[in-house]
């Protein structure tokens, strides 16, 4: 059946909340709003204000109340409206849900899954439109995973309610509209494994998330001119699944990584790095990348658009690889 990204992941709540009595969804505009995205649309009057919370305008408050939740039993999922406004409760996230099992010798387990909406191209402007995913992988002790298919949207939420460990789910706000078929039997999907969204011979586009899409259009535009990319999707940030893409680079012998994070200290930089630590003498050109420019995110849709990952700069990476001198 076609579906949208928003409605999957709305099915996905509500599969949770009826089938596990300890999950309750929590944050600002869930409840009567129906959340900020619309995610949450109905669930308040099918599931009643002790399932669904609406919380005050306080992210380290109420993601420390789900990270208590967690620690009494209970299965939350925590909605940040933002990553953005994630800063506000990094302390909760990063001192507390991501180092409790550690510094409790094994004994505290935080069962919490945080989402948080992520990406630009909506010309909301500099705050509120980063793309920090990285930061957050960046942390030992959470499990940090971003779907890019519908596929994904109905069946990452409850394989991460099943993770003893706290688990972040990022979604890109240009997905919400995505459509896309699912199976009827959909259902979770594991959080370990990379995904080979379209096979491919000549190159590896790496990538993740909302450059998914961009990615895959340039791969179309490659084709018609005799290039064959492989695109992989990571679906997990942390941890990356290694063996997955450096098998594709070692098929194919050169690499984009597209990354709507910024260049320096991006998750393309790591994922190079690891390509360069692993398959390094089965490279025929140096790895490349197509990183949002080093800018605050503008307003203006002309600038957000050329700030950002697009299929013209992905194209042109490649050709740059693929060409007699690359």
């Amino acid at each position: 059946m076609k579906t949208t990204f928003r409605a999957a992941l709305r099915e996905a709540h509500r599969e949770a909340l009826l089938k596990d009595p300890r999950v309750l969804l929590m944050g600002e505009d869930v409840g009567r709003y129906g959340g900020a995205y619309a995610v949450s649309k109905g669930l308040l009057e099918e599931f009643g204000p002790e399932r669904v919370r609406d919380t005050p305008l306080s992210e380290s408050g109420f993601v420390g109340a789900g990270i208590g939740a967690a620690l009494g039993g209970l299965r939350p999922i925590v909605e940040v409206m933002t990553v953005n406004f994630s800063l506000l409760c990094a302390d909760q996230i990063l001192n507390n849900a991501a180092t409790l099992l550690h510094m409790s010798g094994g004994q505290l387990n935080v069962p919490v899954v945080i989402r948080m909406a992520t990406g630009a191209g909506r010309q909301l402007a500099a705050q509120h439109s980063r793309s920090l995913e990285n930061w957050y992988a960046h942390v030992p002790g959470l499990r940090v995973v971003e779907p890019a298919t519908v596929e994904d949207a109905r069946g990452m939420l409850w394989t991460a309610l099943q993770d003893p460990d706290p688990v972040l789910i990022f979604e890109n706000a240009l997905l919400y509209n995505l459509e896309g078929e699912l199976a009827p039997d959909a259902g979770p999907v594991d959080l370990d494994t990379a995904r080979v969204r379209r096979p491919g011979k000549d190159v590896t586009l790496i990538t993740y998330g909302g450059c998914l899409p961009r990615a895959l259009e340039a791969a179309g535009q490659l084709a018609t001119r005799g290039v064959e990319a492989e695109v992989i999707d990571l679906r997990t940030l942390r941890p990356l699944d290694e063996k997955t893409f450096l098998q594709s680079v070692r098929k194919t012998k050169r690499v984009v990584v597209i990354d709507e994070g910024w260049r320096s200290g991006s998750l393309a930089a790591e994922v190079i790095t690891r390509i360069v630590e692993g398959a390094f003498y089965e490279l025929d050109a140096p790895p490349a990348r197509v990183c949002s420019e080093e800018v605050p995110i503008p307003y203006a849709r002309e600038q957000e658009q050329a700030a950002l990952p697009q299929p013209a700069k992905i194209v042109a990476a490649v050709e740059a690889l693929v060409s007699p001198h690359g």
